[in-house]
């Protein structure tokens, strides 16, 4: 099978294992989602919709969130880990969006890239899942594991892995394929252990048992 094939049927199968994608962080707002994936980094989905509800009854606008003290933040989202580094780069993001955005999450990769702590893969997050626009292919740890395994890339790095991913997937797809393989790698493919005997991939799987 060519690996354009094997992606499409990836897509297939895993869209049929889960017919509502859609990020297991809680959001409501661009703001409170982007703020959620950029404390989920190092850190599980389950504390960060733990964390949020404390940040956003304190800071509930972007603006409080500018106005903040980065210490103060450092409090709140302490248990996600590297919280210092967290706190000013929310700050910092806070801050852009209301001087350079009017207080509006911006909704383009371009802009978006050059808020505090906002790479590609937050960005991608935040546009396909706040303002359904794909510009990227977001690529954490399980994305990257299961396309090594799928045989989709030999790449190791995010970026590299992405332009791998984008030309296999039509656009519409790109944030959805993102879902798949996060929910994926979670349940049946996680890194140490995968489990290939109850695999929906297993026989198209290039690099099965694989760790």
């Amino acid at each position: 099978m060519k690996k354009k094939e094997r992606a499409s049927e990836i897509y297939a199968r895993l869209a049929k294992r889960y017919p509502s994608p859609k990020p297991a962080l809680t959001w409501a707002t661009p703001w409170e989602l982007l703020v959620a994936t950029a404390l989920s980094a190092q850190c599980t989905d389950e504390r960060v919709n733990k964390v949020t509800p404390v940040f956003f009854e304190r800071w509930p606008e972007i603006e409080d969130a500018a106005n903040a003290e980065v210490t103060d933040i450092e409090e709140v989202v302490r248990s996600t880990g590297f919280f210092r580094n967290k706190a000013k780069n929310i700050k910092a993001a806070a801050l852009r969006v209301m001087t350079e955005y009017d207080g509006t999450v911006p909704q383009t990769m371009a802009e978006l890239i050059t808020l505090g702590g906002v790479a590609r893969k937050t960005a991608s997050i935040v546009l396909s899942n706040a303002f359904g626009v794909n510009e990227g292919i977001a690529v954490d740890t399980h994305v990257k594991r299961l396309a090594f395994r799928m045989g989709l890339t030999t790449k190791t790095d995010p970026i590299p892995i992405e332009k791998d991913l984008m030309p296999l997937y039509p656009r519409e797809q790109w944030g959805d394929i993102n879902h798949y393989l996060v929910f994926y790698g979670r349940e049946v493919c996680p890194a140490r252990k995968p489990k290939c005997d109850i695999c929906e991939l297993n026989d198209i799987c290039p690099k099965k048992g694989v760790k």
